[in-house]
């Protein structure tokens, strides 16, 4: 059996961490969806800036935009818009079958808005009225200011990925969003069965940042190389599973309201050294989504060994960020340092989108 449809049986969700017109244009994401169960779809900057900067099938849209008095940002966004309606249009009987629970397009607001509670609240409803689509997730970074616009667009009805997540504070803060959200929804009179939300916590890079630290130690902190994110995922599902799954969560869900699903992000390896399926393989577990760049994708359905493993190894692991504590590793720090460095990145991506879709008439 193909090892996505076992992920799937197990109720982890696949989501495919990449979207370009030419996935669309050829068939690849149609096909993702129908032969390996692809539930959904993650972008962002650096992902459409690639997409843009690699495909001709851009090209003749991005001339006609050019021609149009309108900034860069619009126009980037008219592309982009443009993809995520239509990957949002292949997946709609996925979210029509699952009632809401699967289906969906994550489209991240500006990077310049990580600080801006008003501008991101804006931009998500802006973004949610253009693309017109019941399964949009509109992506949010889990910054202070992040966090206060994702309690808030939930209270609207405007559905979230809460993004940019490093550390278990970072999604005990994105949990607590969501849920004031749902209040807001519930006390307003509004479709509380309709909320949905993930918490994308990012994996491959806290263990490249804890590595070098660990490196840097030496001795008998080596063997902890490359089990800090693993750990810190496994703790975060414990955690999850009690505030989700008991009587905190009660009321809501007797009101019809859906958790908030922790959704497993960087899960490609980067230390050629690891496993490449280090991220996915022992965190399977049900109510969760992993998403998967094609490499990783393509190496799980071509040699992954599929078991339901999220609910094993929760002592451990709480024992290994025990033993990187002794070391001096503070892992909320790890999660506050490697979160900054994640909105820098996308903050570059987003600046090299933007000089694509310029024009000289707007740097004059």
């Amino acid at each position: 059996m193909n090892p996505l449809l076992q992920v799937r049986a197990l109720g982890q969700q696949i989501w495919l961490d990449n979207l370009s017109r030419a996935l669309l244009n050829g068939g690849v994401l149609a096909c993702l969806i129908s032969e390996d169960g692809i539930a959904g779809i993650t972008t962002n900057p650096a992902i459409f800036q690639k997409a843009i900067a690699d495909g001709h099938d851009y090209k003749d849209d991005l001339a006609r935009l050019k021609q149009q008095p309108i900034t860069a940002e619009e126009r980037y966004e008219r592309l982009a818009i443009a993809d995520v309606q239509r990957a949002c249009d292949l997946l709609r009987p996925l979210f029509e079958q699952s009632r809401g629970n699967a289906g969906y397009v994550s489209l991240e607001v500006s990077p310049a808005l990580a600080f801006d509670a008003e501008g991101t609240v804006a931009a998500g409803k802006r973004l949610h009225a253009q693309i017109g689509r019941p399964n949009l997730l509109i992506k949010v970074p889990a910054t202070p200011a992040g966090l206060v616009a994702v309690e808030r667009l939930i209270g609207d009805g405007i559905n979230v990925n809460v993004t940019l997540l490093f550390s278990l504070a970072h999604a005990h803060a994105a949990a607590d969003a969501y849920l004031r959200g749902l209040e807001r929804l519930r006390a307003a009179g509004g479709a509380i069965e309709q909320a949905m939300s993930v918490a994308s916590l990012f994996l491959s890079r806290v263990d490249t940042l804890v590595d070098a630290r660990i490196e840097a130690i030496g001795g008998e902190a080596l063997p902890l190389r490359g089990q800090a994110a693993v750990a810190m995922a496994r703790l975060a599902y414990r955690t999850w599973r009690k505030r989700f799954h008991g009587s905190d969560f009660a009321a809501l869900r007797a009101a019809g309201a859906r958790p908030q699903y922790l959704l497993w992000a960087s899960t490609g390896t980067k230390n050629p050294a690891y496993d490449d399926l280090l991220y996915v393989e022992p965190l399977i577990g049900a109510e969760t989504v992993t998403t998967l760049p094609d490499a990783t994708l393509a190496a799980l359905r071509d040699h992954g060994r599929v078991n339901e493993t999220l609910m094993h190894g929760a002592d451990a692991a709480h024992a290994l960020i025990e033993r990187l504590a002794s070391h001096s590793i503070d892992m909320s720090e790890v999660g506050e340092i490697l979160q900054a460095d994640g909105l820098a990145l996308f903050e570059q991506a987003f600046a090299k989108l933007l000089e694509q879709t310029a024009t000289r008439d707007d740097a004059g």
